[in-house]
């Protein structure tokens, strides 16, 4: 029996949204029936948008969303390891884990928007260097979790350097909350998922992107002896849907895209032919979750028309 795919909300607030915008978003979703909810971590919106009023800083949301939530899975896609030094990172996640009762995920990736590191002053190395520190973020973060109370973690790489650290507090969840990472890099990427993901994650590709990714994640896995099907295999895909043409089309227009582009790249049409996308995604590349990107936070019945006549097609 196929297993049942879980439905997340993925939003993007540094396009311009508040914490009540947020908020609003999260519980909708919660109530509708959400396996979680997630959100971006940059500090500058995208596009010909304003982003007014200014982004939000993620952390700050999703401490505030684990008081006010009771049931959703919270999480980043993904939080920059350029943004934070693993140590405090560490402490935050486990900080906000205990907060939401156990229901964090951690989403880390190396970094890429270049221009919202000069906007704020963040420093932005090259490719390699910064793949580099994302490694050694990974190894830090699990390793601080990993530590057993009463022992000090100490780590010493090229980049960061931690010496009889504490490792406190410890995250609700144990031995640590899931660990996302994600990616089109053919050799790194997969390596590192190999090595301390528990979740794999493919941002907006098409069905044979994600298959050949998918398959590199599977090759690494092997090559240092571990199970790939202990690696939950997920997609980001933006979503568009109406229950007629007209619904589609005006749904579009109020995220500047265009109908037939949606289609094409993203999750667009009506109930049945998203369920029907969906489910050949699924087939074909194994996916278990998959984060809808949803781009008009004020459009709350999108997001339950989509519980309520896609997510049980799936089911």
């Amino acid at each position: 029996m196929t297993e049942a795919l879980k439905f997340r909300i993925f939003t993007e607030p540094q396009q311009g949204a508040t914490y009540e915008d947020l908020l609003r978003v999260a519980r909708c979703a919660e109530d509708a029936g959400y396996d979680a909810f997630f959100r971006s971590d940059h500090y500058l919106k995208m596009g010909s948008v304003t982003g007014e009023p200014g982004p939000t800083d993620a952390w700050t949301t999703l401490a505030g969303l684990a008081r006010e939530t009771t049931r959703l899975r919270l999480g980043t896609l993904m939080t920059a390891a350029t943004f934070r030094y693993p140590g405090p990172l560490a402490v935050t996640v486990a900080q906000v884990d205990q907060m939401s009762g156990g229901r964090v995920e951690f989403g880390l990736g190396a970094g890429w928007y270049t221009e919202e590191h000069t906007a704020y002053g963040i420093p932005f190395p090259a490719t390699r260097e910064r793949f580099d520190r994302y490694a050694e973020q990974l190894e830090i973060i699990t390793g601080l979790w990993a530590t057993p109370v009463g022992q000090t973690y100490t780590f010493r790489g090229r980049h960061y350097e931690l010496v009889d650290a504490p490792a406190l507090p410890k995250p609700a969840q144990r031995p640590r909350p899931p660990v996302l990472v994600g990616g089109l890099g053919a050799k790194r990427t997969p390596a590192l998922a190999a090595r301390f993901a528990d979740e794999f994650n493919l941002p907006f590709v098409d069905v044979e992107t994600a298959v050949t990714q998918f398959d590199r994640v599977t090759a690494a896995c092997a090559e240092i002896g571990r199970d790939a099907t202990e690696i939950t295999r997920s997609a980001a895909l933006v979503v568009c849907v109406g229950r007629d043409e007209a619904e589609v089309a005006r749904r579009a227009g109020a995220i500047g895209r265009e109908v037939e582009e949606l289609r094409l790249n993203g999750l667009c049409g009506t109930p049945a032919e998203v369920a029907d996308k969906l489910g050949s995604y699924r087939e074909r590349t194994g996916l278990q979750r998959v984060y809808l990107q949803v781009l008009d936070l004020s459009d709350l019945d999108h997001v339950e028309l989509i519980a309520a006549e896609v997510a049980p097609q799936l089911g």
